[in-house]
């Protein structure tokens, strides 16, 4: 379970405390709720973020893809080193604290780990419904 506490001053700014995992992704599309022309960037702070797993990667993901729809410029900063290791374990970076929080604003490596972390996510929830089935 995640909180945020979203300000806006020009910049919508969201500070994530807890674990981004399945149930991020309402809190995090709330942020962008009344986002207003004045507002032109959004800043994504995960200072607070202690885990992430492939459902929270992609709410991160699928809140980045609508901030830029709305015209927003996007910046996550303070990768804690469970959240970044894991996106460089999902892209397939190898070495500890590598600089996936800096490759994240570029569209390219977000499709690639867009599509790497739903194919995690496709092989958790079959091992999971294969497990209960046994």
């Amino acid at each position: 379970m995640i909180t945020t506490n979203i300000q806006r001053h020009g910049t919508v700014l969201v500070s994530v405390t807890g674990a981004l995992d399945g149930d991020a992704g309402a809190v995090l599309q709330r942020a962008l709720d009344g986002v207003t022309t004045g507002e032109r960037d959004l800043m994504v702070d995960l200072h607070g973020a202690i885990s992430m797993d492939a459902d929270g990667l992609l709410h991160l993901l699928a809140l980045h893809r609508r901030a830029e729809g709305l015209g927003l410029r996007v910046m996550v900063v303070g990768w804690q080193p469970q959240p970044q290791q894991f996106m460089a374990d999902v892209a397939g970076i190898r070495g500890r604290g590598s600089a996936t929080g800096e490759r994240y604003a570029v569209a390219g490596f977000r499709r690639l780990i867009e599509e790497r972390a739903q194919r995690a996510r496709d092989l958790s929830d079959f091992g999971a419904g294969w497990l209960s089935g046994v």
